[in-house]
């Protein structure tokens, strides 16, 4: 952690919780915006929040055609159809009543052809109970077949932090506090037009939408006599030609509303809070800038 400088001591309060008496995260943190750091997730961002993706379902690659060895007649389509032809002819000479292979009535002849009938007898027995067999085990059919899965992105790698780190000097803490010093003032004034020289689009709409819950309510904010406690850097990153840097902040101030038709004196003029007691507030604070221009705010979170 690097403490920040002196310069922060003008640093007010969070100026949404001032404001609405909510405790709520808002703002922008490039990529890192859902990336936990320490502080409470931020609930209100116009980055959108890419969801998970939801786990693929599982299903059977197909079985691969692999080479079945084969032997000498599978290599030898000839071969394969001469013996096919053999085959053949010593089926008829079983249905004719004779032996294809003995047409002289040679004993050699016989014996042979006997031979290949009962080789082709066995021959057709044998594919013929594997053949039953399949059948009734259906799973046989997927032997040498796999499932996979597609995996699901874990928490770690999903919050993974991106951008590189980037050095904040005493230069950038300095500016850090001119910069909510005079955006401390503004929110205090009610002035949107110097609030949007002091922090995001987007921050500038949520400040709008308190300042005017807070004009329809008929109140208004005060913060005064503020005092840095503590600033420690929490990281400092940069990316898409932004650089960003995250600070814990702990500082105190008083902190009251008064009524917008009243005037300090009148009896009802505080509306809540006291004037003369000083309040703790611990927050994290997010900084925008493009490379070589001026830090703004771009995120508020509470501190868990």
């Amino acid at each position: 952690m690097i403490v920040l400088s002196c310069a922060l001591i003008a640093l007010g309060p969070s100026l949404a919780e001032a404001a609405a008496g909510n405790s709520r995260s808002m703002g922008s943190r490039g990529s890192r915006t859902y990336s936990p750091n320490g502080a409470a997730p931020v609930e209100r961002s116009i980055t959108p929040q890419t969801p998970r993706p939801a786990p693929a379902p599982s299903f059977p690659r197909p079985a691969p055609s692999l080479p079945t060895g084969g032997g000498f007649f599978s290599q030898h389509p000839f071969m394969s159809g001469l013996m096919g032809g053999f085959i053949g002819a010593g089926i008829a000479g079983m249905l004719f009543g004779h032996s294809a292979y003995a047409y002289d009535a040679s004993p050699a002849g016989s014996m042979l052809g006997l031979l290949l009938q009962l080789a082709l007898i066995g021959g057709l027995v044998y594919f013929g109970i594997r053949l039953f067999r399949r059948r009734l085990d259906p799973s046989a059919a997927g032997v040498g077949q796999t499932s996979y899965y597609v995996a699901e992105p874990t928490g770690a790698d999903a919050a993974r932090p991106t951008g590189t780190p980037v050095t904040i000097g005493d230069a950038d803490y300095a500016a850090f506090g001119d910069l909510l010093t005079n955006v401390q003032a503004a929110w205090s004034r009610g002035d949107l037009s110097q609030l949007r020289h002091y922090v995001t689009p987007e921050m500038l709409s949520y400040f709008s939408e308190e300042l005017s819950r807070n004009a329809s309510q008929g109140v208004e904010n005060k913060v005064e006599n503020v005092r840095l406690l503590k600033g420690d850097l929490i990281e400092a990153w940069q990316e898409d030609g932004l650089e960003y840097a995250t600070a814990s902040l702990r500082w105190s101030a008083q902190d009251y509303m008064v009524r917008a038709d009243r005037r300090p004196g009148d009896p009802d003029y505080v509306a809540r809070g006291t004037p003369a007691q000083a309040t703790e507030t611990a927050e994290v604070w997010t900084f925008v800038r493009s490379r070589g221009g001026h830090w703004l705010l771009s995120a508020i979170q509470q501190t868990n």
